[in-house]
């Protein structure tokens, strides 16, 4: 029987909202150990971002080097997501028999229930590795976790009009997340990852990544509070 592989993309804004939130971390393992207790056939892809560890970093390395390129400044955030996913493969450990993934182009075997990435290089967002890891190992689902709780159909910081999300097709997502993706630009998906994702008409949801009951009801198939996206 093919396992069933679901890819979680963990915002560092969840992981390290303002420093690291031990209390999340010690739920969310709880929830990881129940679901894949639920059944022999489930495995996780957790991929993490920097939050306010890669935050930091940057804004002092602008404040320390008036020569810091914006692709030092990309090194430093990557460096921020390794050490977050190294944190997250230790708690896993039982469970997680690779290394931390640093680039998923290059990764073929998941032997373990439970595989950690993190940033892979410049130009290429977490988004972006969450979707290259899903194609390489055929994944059902790839779950966005972050600060916000449905995508929108404008920013709602900026227009009034604007309106959540909860069911739309890779055609509407693409017209959101516009052309090129920017590092720090503001949309729920970068371009190049979503572009990828509608290609291999994946299933992503988006939810608030704390509601972790919310989570629960998404891996194991009840009603939720997200905006899915495809497969179309």
């Amino acid at each position: 029987m093919m396992p069933n592989v679901v890819v979680i993309s963990l915002g560092g804004s969840i992981i390290a909202p303002r420093g690291l939130d031990v209390p999340f971390l010690k739920d969310f393992a709880r929830l990881v150990e129940r679901y894949l207790s639920g059944s022999a056939n489930r495995k996780l892809i957790i991929v993490c971002g920097g939050g306010s560890l890669a935050r930091e970093y940057q804004a002092a390395l602008r404040e320390a080097s008036s020569t810091a390129s914006s692709e030092d400044q990309d090194w430093v955030g990557i460096a921020a997501t390794r050490v977050n996913g190294e944190l997250v493969r230790r708690i896993f450990r039982p469970w997680c028999v690779e290394d931390l993934v640093t680039d998923p182009t290059a990764v073929t075997v998941f032997a373990g229930r439970v595989m950690v990435a993190a940033g892979w290089k410049p130009g290429f967002s977490t988004d972006n590795d969450a979707v290259v890891l899903a194609q390489r190992f055929s994944a059902s689902l790839v779950v966005n976790l972050s600060n916000i709780a449905q995508v929108y159909s404008a920013d709602p910081r900026t227009n009034p009009d604007a309106h959540a999300l909860q069911r739309i097709s890779w055609k509407e997502m693409l017209d959101i997340v516009g052309g090129e993706w920017t590092p720090g630009k503001n949309t729920p998906f970068d371009a190049t990852a979503a572009r990828a994702a509608a290609a291999s008409r994946l299933l992503v949801v988006f939810a608030e990544g704390r509601n972790l009951e919310n989570l629960e009801r998404i891996l194991t198939g009840g009603g939720y509070i997200g905006t899915t996206i495809g497969p179309d």
